[in-house]
């Protein structure tokens, strides 16, 4: 497998007045063209944070303090400012949240659409609104043409959800990170829009990050799987393994509270307690406190344990069944 992106012990930290805290801790992973990686956790976990920094948008009092961002081979840390800013559009791209973060209110869709498009290319703003229209129709937008000359504002949250989505794919980027794309928009549009995410990655080849807390939703979508808690992957393997075969009571802990794979009426299980403080992490696990197989033991490091490519940071894995 060839991959498109290349993460290696990437370690992100933020100043405090304390010690500093480490937020995204010894991350490592890899996306192989055309594949997507759903990157799964609770709020807290790191999973945001692990994308801004890939893209380089950590803000002071953070920074990325070690590690490697290969993009094609390239790598992210080594670029300068300028470099970084070319890269972003053409070689990477994000896709956030809420789409009001990535669409200007006052100007068109097809007017913002030709800009991005005319920032890394030289072209005539007909051209670019061509380029435009072509995006919003790849991402199953109907009468595209008509859509460019409307604002944000009088688009639906699905519809504007789809125009950050054809905005990140206008220079055909080899990898797209997708940061909670669909977390506030209703089932059916939901469906929609991770049905169209599939095909764009079988279409493109993009290798795409998908950040979610939802493991319902990466099941049928994602081809691999990262579980992410306190800043650390503590599980990693195929969809089909994680989802399936679950490792880390973590994992099993989050598979069990989908509310869909229970019966209606019955007692939905949770994960006792929360995420912990950053800056107040146990010893030993992270997971330790809230973890019911927990013994005297969980208070070191937990050590990596690896079963058919499925790995695990854990000292007491779930046997696979």
């Amino acid at each position: 497998m060839t991959a498109a992106l290349d993460v290696q012990g990437l370690t992100t930290r933020f100043a405090t007045r304390g010690d500093a805290v480490t937020a995204v801790n010894n991350v490592s992973f890899s996306v192989g063209k055309g594949r997507i990686l759903g990157l799964v956790g609770e709020s807290g976990s790191g999973k945001s944070v692990t994308g801004f920094s890939i893209m380089g948008l950590i803000d002071t009092p953070g920074e990325v303090s070690s590690g490697k961002v290969l993009i094609d081979g390239i790598d992210m840390r080594t670029l300068s400012p300028d470099d970084m800013r070319k890269m972003r559009g053409n070689k990477v791209a994000m896709v956030f949240q809420d789409p009001m973060m990535t669409l200007n209110p006052v100007l068109r869709v097809g007017d913002q659409m030709a800009m991005a498009v005319r920032v890394h290319r030289k072209m005539s703003k007909s051209a670019a609104w061509e380029e435009a229209r072509k995006a919003l129709d790849t991402v199953g937008i109907p009468s595209p043409a008509e859509r460019l000359l409307a604002y944000p504002h009088q688009l639906s949250g699905g519809m504007r959800q789809r125009v950050a989505i054809a905005m990140a794919l206008l220079h055909n980027p080899a990898v797209i990170i997708a940061d909670e794309a669909t977390t506030a928009l209703d089932v059916s549009i939901q469906g929609q829009i991770l049905a169209e995410v599939r095909d764009l990655a079988d279409r493109t080849d993009a290798a795409i990050v998908w950040i979610t807390h939802d493991l319902g939703v990466v099941s049928s979508l994602a081809d691999d799987i990262c579980v992410m808690y306190a800043g650390q992957i503590v599980e990693r393997g195929t969809a089909q393994q994680v989802i399936e075969h679950p490792r880390h009571p973590y994992t099993k802990g989050l598979l069990d509270s989908i509310p869909a794979l229970h019966e209606p009426g019955t007692h939905l299980p949770q994960i006792p307690g929360s995420t912990p403080q950053l800056s107040r992490l146990p010893q030993g696990c992270p997971f330790r406190p809230r973890c019911p197989r927990a013994t005297d033991i969980c208070t070191t490091v937990p050590p990596a344990d690896t079963k058919d490519d499925q790995t695990v940071l854990c000292h007491h894995p779930l046997e696979r069944t």
